[in-house]
Formats: structure tokens, C-alpha cells, sequence
């Protein structure tokens, strides 16, 4: 007998994180729902379990910045399918969590059914985006340089550069990751010149550029 599907549900709202659960165990053949209240719970969760066959990431919550957040979570389990969930529905958010490797996008006001409806299009291998909108072209050439820049980190690259934002030191992430020091400044270096940047700060200032969420960014 097969297993069922595994999830993980990334929000801080306890209200629409048991709304999620219950559009998931609508799906059926459903053995875990992982739930995380903050993004450090989240990560601690996809790196526990390694059979988990979807993430959904709300891209407001505490520990990680808009977009930053799916960023890491790429780092850390590449091959998982990952939804966000939010309630910045525009298309420029959608179209850049796309870029950034998100497998589905689900606006906070889809209905019970909409939410279903987009998991099993995921966990199908499809990729679930909101009907109707039209996300067109990214036209700010900045963010467009930079999404490139970051599709060529590797998985592991990725994952130090999201430890760097959090304002890990090389020591900590090299303990974190359980490899040398030395292997971690190799990928810091990697990352830098791949970002085209001449700093960690600016590597994490490239990274909130992206991640940032952007109606939180004043005029």
C-alpha cells in the first residue's frame, strides 16, 4: 500500500493555517501535515523530513522577507515542489516567485476549492498559477539580471547565501552544514562573483532587492 502525501504548511496565522489543512486533507491519501508558525520552524520541518511532497510558504511571516524566504527553502530541498500563499496577489510577486523556482501561486482570498484545486495540479507536475492573471515580462532589468544571476547558484550556494542574509558567520553556517570552514568561504566566493558583488553585505543587499516584499517598501 502506498503512502500517502506528506506537507508541510508555513504560516503565521493559526485561523488560515487550519484552513489550509483542511483544503489538504480534502485531497485524500494524506498521512502528515507538518505546520510551521515562523520561517525557522519551517526550515527545521523540510530538513526533517525528507519525504515531504509539498511546501506551501506564506511569504509574510517572521524570519523571512517576501521572496527571500522561497529563495532558502530552494536551497535547502531543491527537488520538493513549494506553493507560496499570499495575500499580495499582484502580478509582479507572482511572476517573480515563478522566476524563483515556486511550483504554484495561491492568492489569501481563493476559496477552499481554488486551493485544492492548485495542490493537485502541482503534485501532478503541473504548475498552479491564479486564473486570470497575466503575469507578462519582468521589465525592471535590474530584478531580471539578478533572477538570472541567482538561478546559477547551485542548491548549496543558494542555501549559504539565505544563511547569510540571516547574518550567520562562515564558521556558523560551516557548522550548520557540516563541512569546513574552508569549503564555506569557497562558496561565498562562488556566490559573490556569480552576483557580481564585492561583498557579503552587498550579496545580501542583491538578495533583499528580490526578496523584499513589495508593499512593504516605502516610496
Amino acid at each position: 500500500m502506498a503512502e500517502g502525501y506528506s506537507f508541510v504548511i508555513a504560516d503565521d496565522h493559526p485561523l488560515f493555517r487550519g484552513a489550509l489543512r483542511e483544503a489538504l486533507a480534502g485531497i485524500g491519501n494524506v498521512s502528515a501535515i507538518h505546520e510551521a508558525g515562523d520561517f525557522d520552524s519551517a526550515k527545521a520541518l523540510v530538513l526533517a523530513n525528507e519525504d515531504i511532497d509539498l511546501v506551501m510558504l506564506d511569504l509574510s511571516m517572521p524570519g523571512a522577507s517576501g521572496l527571500s524566504g522561497l529563495i532558502s527553502l530552494r536551497g535547502i530541498h531543491p527537488t520538493v515542489p513549494l506553493v507560496v500563499i499570499s495575500a499580495h496577489d499582484d502580478a509582479v510577486t507572482i511572476r517573480r516567485a515563478f522566476d524563483l523556482g515556486a511550483s504554484g501561486f495561491i492568492s489569501k482570498s481563493a476559496s477552499m476549492e481554488a486551493i485544492r484545486e492548485a495542490v493537485q495540479s502541482v503534485l501532478a507536475g503541473d504548475i498552479a498559477a491564479p486564473v486570470g492573471v497575466d503575469l507578462g515580462v519582468e521589465r525592471d532589468p535590474e530584478i531580471s539580471d539578478l533572477i538570472k544571476r541567482l538561478k546559477t547558484l547551485t542548491p548549496q550556494q543558494t542555501r549559504v547565501l539565505g544563511m547569510l542574509a540571516e547574518g550567520l558567520l562562515n564558521k556558523q553556517i560551516a557548522y550548520e552544514l557540516g563541512v569546513s570552514e574552508a569549503t564555506i568561504k569557497a562558496h561565498v566566493s562562488a556566490i559573490l562573483q556569480k552576483l557580481g558583488v564585492d561583498s557579503r553585505t552587498q550579496a545580501v543587499i542583491q538578495l533583499a532587492k528580490i526578496g523584499g516584499d513589495p508593499l512593504a517598501i516605502p516610496d
